[in-house]
């Protein structure tokens, strides 16, 4: 464990941490690797956050090359216990509309080939991911939203491809039937992992699209790169505004269930 008490992480875009001040940059390592990039410590009014960078601060890293377990890992060291992440969904349902946001309460996992867990060589853990995120920070978000006057849903399940392709028109209308929202190609395993080390996870999807269309609607194109950069560069501003709401007021204390997440979950005997 890194020597600092960091107790607040965002995981996203760079246009989050261009506003903490003070920022110092920390490169390091973990069993599992280095990180998608540095973590940044930084002051936002009162608190200190980390910020790391989900694909590099360039956007180098494709969202199946994802280094999820040694992002979540590092920032554990630094001490967090409350992760913010945000990134870009596309749409499944007609009333989930591109420009909007929502908090998710649930996913659903369609990746393979992923490295998805901690527990997988001398320590056996199932650990319940039931509820995958936290609910005392998605009451806070949706309070936030809601003083920020935004367009945005307080719930949604987000099915997780593997990506970097999007999905045909049969994936997408096999996903929707299914009960999922939207669609994205970083909340999981990161939601899990988070969850592994105890620690709240507050996932806010920014919605860009309408994936490869909806059902019966010829007026609405499949997405396009594009397209989605266009509208996250816009949902972005949103984003930023309502994280800058959220971090004051989360309490000191937690009162949730996740700092609990591995009581009775290791079966390993020593």
């Amino acid at each position: 464990m890194i020597d600092m008490a960091i107790d607040i992480a965002v995981i996203g875009g760079s246009g989050f941490y261009s506003l903490l001040k003070n920022v110092e940059e920390h490169r390091v390592s973990t069993r599992y690797g280095r990180p998608s990039d540095a973590v940044m410590i930084g002051k936002l009014g009162k608190r200190e956050v980390a910020f790391i960078a989900r694909h590099g601060r360039k956007h180098t890293i494709p969202p199946q090359r994802v280094p999820y377990r040694a992002n979540i890992e590092a920032l554990y060291q630094f001490g967090v216990k409350r992760i913010i992440s945000t990134g870009a969904v596309g749409s499944l349902r007609p009333d989930y509309k591109p420009g909007q946001l929502a908090i998710f309460d649930q996913f659903v996992n369609y990746t393979h080939g992923r490295a998805d867990t901690f527990y997988d060589d001398e320590v056996v853990a199932h650990v319940s991911t039931a509820e995958p995120y936290c609910g005392e920070l998605r009451k806070i978000a949706s309070k936030a939203a809601k003083n920020e006057k935004l367009a945005f849903h307080d719930s949604g399940t987000v099915a997780v491809i593997s990506g970097p392709r999007f999905s045909t028109r049969a994936e997408s209308s096999i996903f929707s039937s299914q009960g999922s929202h939207m669609i994205n190609m970083t909340q999981y395993p990161e939601a899990a992992l988070a969850r592994e080390r105890q620690m709240c996870y507050l996932g806010i999807g920014l919605i860009t699209d309408y994936d490869a269309g909806l059902e019966g609607r010829s007026d609405i194109k499949p997405v396009s790169t594009s397209e989605v950069i266009r509208i996250f560069g816009k949902n972005v501003e949103k984003a930023t505004g309502l994280i800058l709401d959220i971090i004051p007021q989360i309490p000191e204390k937690r009162t949730c269930g996740c700092s609990k997440a591995l009581e009775g979950a290791v079966i390993t005997h020593k």
